[in-house]
């Protein structure tokens, strides 16, 4: 009798270890995603000589991020005036909604030096998929997403981390990289959406929202593919009007 309770006991707590294990299982790829390996930015397609499979459209991450990768082809447009627009042009809302007249609402700057763009914060008004976003789009070092300045005399890069403006929270990682063909330029942009992290000033702090909104089961949940399509076409919309307007209005201000 004894015997036969030790083995019913065994078998018991077998079921507990399996249950448990299984348990733990599902909360790991709950938090992690389906492959814990994959880089949570991947920016190197950016600089690919030819064209990748994935160039415009939306996409699924296994982490629970959405991937959105846009590609415009600018006419008559150079590297250099795409900086000249970000870095030394743009400075009042009238500039912000020439370039997207509907979408466009409001802007203003923070820690803007003349001829500079990283360090500072572009505070926007802007709708997106149809939705009013308020937003602090805080534009970095590439080196924070290569590992190098990819930056020269044929080629213009630009990322940020992207957020809320009224609140202290960044949700948003993306890059833009402009090169330069035989018939103008064409730009790459990325957005990786789902990068949660709570804001102390420039800096990204550890936090209990962060912790959580990265969790892999939160963002497939937070964010859908309905938000990626959005974004796409408003990336796609005013990097098109950028480029119908760029040319002449570089030769009559900057004088070049």
């Amino acid at each position: 009798m004894q015997i036969r309770l030790m083995l019913m006991e065994g078998r018991e707590m077998k079921k507990v270890w399996i249950i448990g294990g299984v348990a733990g299982l599902f909360l790991y790829v709950a938090y992690v995603g389906l492959n814990p390996f994959t880089k949570a930015i991947d920016p190197s397609p950016l600089l690919a000589d030819g064209y990748t499979d994935f160039e415009t459209g939306v996409r699924r991450l296994p982490n629970g991020t959405l991937e959105v990768a846009a590609l415009t082809r600018m006419s008559d447009v150079r590297a250099e005036m795409v900086r000249w627009w970000f870095a030394d042009y743009m400075q009042t809302t009238e500039h912000y909604k020439r370039w997207h007249p509907k979408d466009h609402v409001w802007m203003d700057w923070e820690n803007k030096v003349p001829g500079e763009v990283v360090g500072a914060s572009h505070l926007v008004h802007e709708y997106i998929g149809g939705e009013l976003g308020k937003l602090r789009i805080q534009f970095v070092d590439p080196t924070e997403f290569f590992g190098f300045d990819p930056n020269g005399d044929d080629q213009f890069v630009i990322c940020a981390r992207a957020g809320l403006l009224e609140e202290a929270l960044n949700a948003v990682r993306m890059c833009h990289l402009v090169r330069n063909t035989e018939w103008g330029a064409e730009m790459r942009s990325r957005f990786w959406l789902g990068h949660v992290a709570v804001r102390d000033g420039n800096d990204e702090v550890a936090s209990l929202i962060g912790a959580v909104g990265n969790a892999a089961i939160v963002r497939a949940f937070a964010l859908s593919y309905g938000d990626g399509v959005g974004l796409l076409k408003h990336a796609i919309e005013e990097m098109g009007i950028l480029a119908s307007f760029l040319p002449s209005l570089y030769a009559s201000e900057a004088g070049r």
